[in-house]
């Protein structure tokens, strides 16, 4: 998998206070470069099969949508 050259947010706790430690920035990081480029290879998949693409990001944007937190107090 090649190394995305995207600048990821600050990663923040609920408090607004910035998690600082470096390996927990590191480990976010690394599964964002990891989820765009899974995200960018299914887009590109569905435009080779003829898919729209409105439709392949709208769909997209609802898997996100429909993820569930289990940490949730």
């Amino acid at each position: 998998m090649s190394k995305t050259n995207t600048t990821w947010p600050k990663w923040l706790r609920d408090d607004h206070s910035v998690v600082s430690c470096t390996e927990k920035v590191k480990v976010m990081n690394e599964n964002f470069d990891e989820l765009k480029q899974i995200a960018q290879d299914a887009l590109e998949d569905g435009l080779l099969m003829e898919v729209s693409e409105s439709q392949m990001r709208e769909a997209l944007h609802q898997l996100i949508e429909s993820l569930i937190n289990p940490y949730k107090r």
